[in-house]
């Protein structure tokens, strides 16, 4: 038995929570959000769909409902509006943030915590500095994402499978992330000889890394949203926390001197297992050290503009 709380039914939270049924990952899910009528409404299509795969109980709650979630997954807040600066979002977010942490620790104190509301990487900070839940449960999507986009770019490159790709972004979920392309293979293959290999065109890191970047931006310019790719991201990290032998992913943690980073919460490699979380520090070169680090500090010039 699973028990899931999603906070926040919007289209994130929702296709999350159909995607948990769907995979049979959680026997046990509720839609928590302040328009109960829309998360009854989720809850109930999904649920009537259940016959036809996995059994699960799914249901609009309150957060008294948490109570006993193994993991509790955060997707409240706002997007960004035309002409609202990413710090008035960030402050707005960080309010909503700071008056959920109380309610919803006090009834799923034992809980895993799954960030995914933007911006991630500064809400996951919020959640480690305020809610009292140890660092190893609190675990921000990060860029989770971006690498299932960057494996996706990269298995179109190359004609290959996605599941051959071994590529990561890390530090933030934003406009400051990078490729460390120093770990990047496809089949053990370094990325200097794939285009030899594989008998393709040489990419352009830059023109790769740029495509990641912007992905979320073209979705939502076509169709408004983006929320199938996140959805599956976040139920990867579900069934690794729940089922799975500890995996390693680039998730938002607090950093505390790694690679000369601290005090902020970006993505790096991570063990991901029943245990939680816990920082895998593989080798970066200077450069992307050095990149990391700026990534740091454009978090942290946000961070400390806000009212945490």
């Amino acid at each position: 038995m699973n028990k899931i709380s999603i906070i926040g039914a919007g289209a994130v939270g929702s296709t999350i929570a159909y995607t948990l049924t769907v995979q049979g990952i959680a026997s046990e899910i509720v839609l928590i959000d302040i328009n109960t009528a829309k998360a009854e409404g989720e809850a109930l299509d999904i649920i009537q769909g259940t016959p036809l795969c996995s059994p699960c109980n799914i249901y609009q709650g309150t957060y008294e409902d948490a109570e006993g979630s193994d993991i509790v997954i955060l997707t409240s807040g706002i997007a960004r509006k035309p002409g609202q600066t990413r710090l008035e979002l960030a402050q707005t977010n960080v309010n909503i943030t700071k008056s959920i942490i109380p309610e919803i620790v006090k009834h799923a104190p034992d809980a895993f915590y799954i960030i995914v509301s933007n911006p991630i990487d500064v809400l996951t900070y919020t959640f480690c500095k305020l809610s009292g839940i140890p660092e190893n449960r609190i675990i921000g999507s990060g860029t989770t994402i971006d690498t299932s986009r960057l494996r996706a770019k990269l298995s179109e490159c190359y004609n290959v499978s996605q599941n051959n790709v071994h590529a990561y972004v890390f530090g933030e979920h934003g406009d400051s992330s990078f490729v460390p392309w120093s770990l990047a293979n496809i089949a053990g293959v370094p990325m200097s000889d794939c285009a030899k290999f594989f008998g393709t065109d040489e990419i352009v890191y830059d023109d790769v890394e740029n495509h990641v970047r912007t992905s979320g931006a073209q979705v939502i310019q076509r169709k408004g949203a983006t929320f199938y790719a996140i959805a599956v991201s976040v139920c990867h990290i579900c069934e690794r926390i729940l089922h799975g032998i500890d995996t390693v992913l680039p998730v938002s943690t607090m950093m505390h001197g790694e690679y000369g980073v601290d005090d902020v919460c970006l993505s790096t490699l991570n063990l991901v297992g029943k245990e939680g979380v816990r920082k895998v520090n593989v080798p970066l070169t200077d450069e992307e050290q050095a990149k990391l680090q700026k990534s740091a500090e454009a978090l942290k010039e946000v961070i400390k503009n806000l009212d945490i």
